[in-house]
């Protein structure tokens, strides 16, 4: 089956050019391995021996057993002056023994005269003469124009010569590279549509930077102008800015444009790739990122919320299933009781609004938001909130008190705490440390209920935020703390506000492991 367009993702290339993107060997090997399971149709590994991550990358990714997916080498033309079969890189492109070699070249005049200080003829020949040599060694070899929008609106006649140089020698696929970032969408589509004219749109490809937050845009205009290879970084990583956000131009590409790749049948996997890239990148995931971010089809208004429970599309642009997301419904002082309702029936919880427990609930529901709790990242406290006012709570335990003690002794610093708790009516006594007192409060938490409930062992504490509420107190100012805790795959948040830093923790804490309790 023919497929419309060609995916090629640069992310373990250009993607780990980015500002605090790191992946190591192994990241990359199973990276490669993912998106071959995607069904991407390129898959640019890096710069052979450039660094030994990529030596050893590209000596390991020779033994992958990739399905559908071709992996790309990526370098440069010949330098000037020195023939194809003496030039080291290309030789190094070679001896890679990846079946796709992708070399990038000087389409603007200013590079080629001030940067890499040769002849316009020269360069020309330098595109043609690494192209042919690399081909005649069995290679599929894709031509990435640097600055080709750039160089074009400088002089776009050498611009088109020296793809014609790159077409000549026999590349597959010219791809039209944004450098820069900085050409604005009219001008771009105009440009591909001038390459696709010339050269054909099976030829033409594009590679966009986000420099002007333009990234997605010019991507799909250069697909409507008639290009048929789209480069991308997986979440949009890239040097400075980024690159255009793959997880955001697939979805447009197939469900807005009408548009195929080979791809396409895996679109609902799309936003569990998003968070192996951001695991493995060591990044918390955007939760505004379009399609894929936990906020994208999340709804806060009443009306917005009953309205898309009705009828989805009236306030989703499109079923977020097909991408792998899912409908959420926030809580917040905006909420009625129908937006509670359908809360709750998000939770597994089937609450009927015209119970008159829910005046209750919504008047304390309020009330906390006014004192500066926050449930829209807290479902596992919403959860409780409503059992509480519906009388579904059972007490696993009775706070009798706390207490933390801070310690420096020269350069180390260490917290001690000491938690009273009564289970079953017996008092248990426990006292934890470490290196902060929320930590300390954790592991004496579950030190005192660990023996009676063997099941707290499994929990840990994945995340935690602080955030000032009303800076002008100074040090008395209200504070809210999040915390994420988990299990396994399974994640839950919950809230505690205080004046008090270390109360504040508490309270999440002791949500978090009576969410815990309650829900096996």
């Amino acid at each position: 089956m023919s497929h419309s367009l060609k995916i090629y993702d640069t992310t373990l290339r250009d993607g780990t050019q980015g500002e605090g993107i790191s992946f190591s060997v192994t990241d990359k090997l199973l990276i490669a391995e993912r998106l071959d399971q995607f069904g991407v149709d390129y898959i640019e590994g890096g710069f052979p021996g450039s660094n030994p991550r990529d030596i050893t990358f590209f000596q390991e990714a020779r033994k992958l057993k990739l399905r559908h997916a071709r992996l790309a080498a990526f370098g440069a033309t010949r330098r000037a002056g020195v023939k194809s079969a003496e030039d080291l890189q290309l030789k190094t492109l070679l001896e890679s023994g990846m079946p796709v070699l992708t070399i990038v070249g000087k389409t603007w005049t200013l590079h080629v005269l001030e940067i890499i200080r040769t002849t316009l003829e020269e360069n020309l020949a330098m595109i043609e003469d690494s192209t042919r040599y690399l081909v005649a060694e069995g290679r599929e070899v894709i031509y990435d124009a640097e600055h080709f929008f750039d160089g074009y609106k400088a002089d776009p006649d050498y611009a088109l010569q020296t793809l014609a140089a790159a077409m000549r020698g026999g590349a597959s696929n010219l791809s039209l590279c944004d450098t820069n970032g900085g050409t604005l969408v009219d001008e771009f589509k105009v440009i591909v549509g001038r390459v696709v004219q010339e050269f054909g749109g099976d030829k033409v490809g594009v590679h966009c930077h986000n420099d002007s937050g333009l990234g997605v845009a010019l991507t799909l205009a250069g697909v409507t102008a008639g290009a048929t290879l789209v480069q991308g970084t997986a979440n949009g990583y890239g040097e400075r800015v980024g690159n255009a956000n793959i997880t955001t131009v697939l979805p447009n590409l197939f469900l807005k444009m009408g548009k195929t790749a080979h791809c396409a049948p895996q679109l609902a996997q799309l936003r569990d790739l998003s968070l192996f890239f951001d695991e493995l990148a060591n990044l918390r995931p955007d939760p505004k990122a379009p399609f894929i971010g936990q906020s994208a089809f999340a709804h806060k208004g009443g009306l917005h919320a009953n309205a898309a429970q009705k009828v989805a599309r009236s306030y989703e642009h499109i079923d977020p299933s097909l991408v792998g997301n899912r409908t959420r419904v926030l809580v917040s002082d905006m909420a009625g009781r129908s937006t509670i309702a359908l809360k709750a029936r998000e939770l597994g919880i089937e609450l009927d609004e015209k119970r008159p427990e829910m005046k209750g609930l919504i008047e304390e529901l309020k009330e906390r938001e006014f004192r500066g709790y926050e449930y829209e990242a807290a479902d596992a406290s919403f959860r409780l909130l409503v059992a509480k006012h519906l009388g579904q709570t059972h007490v696993f335990f009775v706070v009798e008190s706390y207490r933390v003690i801070i310690e420096r002794h020269g350069e180390e610093l260490w917290a001690e705490a000491t938690v009273k708790l009564r289970i079953n009516g017996v008092l248990i006594h426990t006292v934890a440390e470490d290196s902060g007192p929320v930590g300390a409060l954790d592991r004496a938490l579950r030190l005192a209920l660990e023996k009676t409930y063997p099941q707290i062992s499994a929990m840990k504490l994945h995340d935690y935020k602080v955030r000032i509420l009303d800076g002008n107190g100074g040090t008395g100012s209200r504070t809210r703390v999040l915390i994420e805790s988990g299990e396994g795959k399974r994640l839950w948040g919950t809230v505690g506000v205080s004046e008090n830093i270390i109360d504040a923790s508490w309270e999440a804490l002791r949500e978090s492991v009576e969410f815990k309790l309650s829900h096996g």
